[in-house]
Formats: structure tokens, C-alpha cells, sequence
């Protein structure tokens, strides 16, 4: 029992909480400050975020290598503009965001819009930029990542290889 002393009930884990979102069918995204991914394992902690279901990380900085991997891992990388962080747009966590532009002519770089809604229903607009930095970068998130990318590949030349011999 002892590991339990110092947990609280009314907070859940974030597992809980991917569990709740993905039961749900809503999506999740990481609100992130400066040298966002810095550190060790960082390939590791890329296919933990993906696997708790996070489909976008909005971050101030982000560790190079760190962002290559969200985005072979599926993860859309979304750098705040200007001014913009956490803090100065009073994120709590109780915010719902829509991102607008996506769906339209994804190109690597591109600036798009995010529609912040706060709990007291209030709404604010920022840009966001797109961290995606280069056309083959884009091919992995829109495939889901490097490895659906991969197999898709596979598939399609296998395919076309059957269609050839017949």
C-alpha cells in the first residue's frame, strides 16, 4: 500500500486520461513550453506519445532528432508563433482546440489556424506553423508514420509486381 500514499483519486493519470479520450473518440494534443523533447530516449518518448493517442504536439522549441521522430510516428509537430505560449494564452488544460487549414494543401511549413475555446466559452485565434520541414517528412504523417509509410509501399510494389505477371 505504500506505493498508493502519496496518489490522489480525483487527478487521473495521463493513461487514464488516453484511455477516457480515445473511448471517447477525441483526439489529444501536448501543450509544450521551450526544448520540448530535449533529453534521452527521445525515439522512445515519441512512440509513447503516439501511443497514448496524442495526434499533435504545440510547442514554443523542439528538439530536432525529437521532432523527426513525432513525425515518424504519426505526431503533427505545431510551433506557436510571435509571442504566443502557454502561458500568455492562459492554457489550463480545459480548452478545446480546432485547428483549421489542415485538411487543405498540407505543404511543409505551412502557417495554419487554431480556434481556442476556453471552458467560460470564450474564443481566440492564433497561427500555428507547421514543423514539417520537408516534402518526403510530409509523406510519413500523412501516411501515419514511417512504418505505415513503409508497408504502404511494400504493398503498392507488390501489387504492381502481381499485375505485371499476369
Amino acid at each position: 500500500m505504500i506505493r498508493g500514499v502519496f496518489s490522489n483519486m480525483k487527478i487521473p493519470s495521463v493513461y487514464e486520461l488516453s484511455k477516457r479520450h480515445k473511448k471517447m473518440k477525441v483526439p489529444s494534443i501536448i501543450i509544450a513550453g521551450k526544448e520540448y523533447g530535449t533529453g534521452s530516449s527521445r525515439d522512445w518518448a515519441a512512440k509513447g506519445v503516439s501511443l497514448l493517442g496524442v495526434k499533435a504536439v504545440v510547442f514554443k522549441t523542439i528538439e530536432r532528432i525529437h521532432r523527426t521522430n513525432l513525425i515518424g510516428m504519426g505526431v503533427l509537430p505545431l510551433q506557436f508563433l510571435g509571442k504566443d505560449n502557454a502561458k500568455s494564452l492562459k492554457i489550463t488544460g480545459t480548452e478545446t482546440f480546432d485547428f483549421i487549414d489542415l485538411e487543405s494543401d498540407l505543404i511543409p511549413n505551412k502557417i495554419i489556424r487554431c480556434f481556442i475555446t476556453y471552458k467560460n466559452k470564450q474564443k481566440k485565434i492564433i497561427k500555428l506553423k507547421i514543423r514539417i520541414d520537408s516534402k518526403k517528412e510530409l509523406e510519413y504523417l500523412t501516411n501515419g508514420g514511417i512504418l505505415p509509410y513503409v508497408l504502404k509501399q511494400i504493398c503498392n510494389k507488390e501489387n504492381s509486381q502481381n499485375y505485371d505477371n499476369l
